[in-house]
């Protein structure tokens, strides 16, 4: 059996609720799909379907040490196939350092990694084509200390699952 993984800045509720803030200001077609509140989030690494036998050794062997940063938000974007985005102003060298440890790490476990550059975002919605963003809308300030494993639920109308936390410090959590 597999599961499906990624690697994710995880939000505090108030964190949370901002981003809900800038989603709820788009005006969406018929057809758009918001992303639920209590799934938003910012993606580090899409690992896919991982074997269940090899968690035991993922979770620890993803443990980095970082340097906290604050992400700011404020930058609406919609992408190629109707993805709409918050973005934060600039992408601070922690977090990108941050990236390319966990990129290192998912490589020596042999998980495939994007070859893309990375563009660190919240997903709003998808399959928002002809969506009208807001021109602005909360400040968010987002201090990350930590990030975290997590799983894709499927079931029960779905949802993600927090399988390890990982702090600065390079601590499981």
């Amino acid at each position: 059996m597999a599961a499906r993984l990624f690697i994710a800045l995880w939000p505090e509720d108030g964190v949370r609720d901002a981003l809900a803030a800038w989603r709820d200001g788009w005006q969406w077609p018929r057809h758009a799909t918001p992303v639920r509140t209590a799934r938003l989030h910012v993606t580090l690494h899409f690992l896919g379907d991982v074997a269940a036998e090899r968690l035991p050794d993922l979770g620890p062997a993803l443990a980095c040490q970082f340097e906290p940063f604050t992400l700011s938000f404020g930058h609406n974007q919609l992408w190629p196939h109707g993805i709409a985005v918050l973005e934060p102003h600039s992408t601070p060298a922690a977090l990108t350092t941050l990236h390319a440890a966990l990129a290192l790490r998912l490589q020596q476990l042999g998980v495939p990694t994007d070859s893309r550059p990375y563009r660190p975002h919240a997903t709003l919605a998808r399959r928002a084509a002809g969506a009208t963003s807001p021109q602005c809308g909360p400040a968010i300030d987002w201090r990350v200390e930590r990030y975290a494993l997590m799983q894709s639920v499927t079931g029960h109308g779905g949802g993600y699952a927090t399988l390890r936390s990982y702090g600065a410090s390079g601590d499981i959590l």
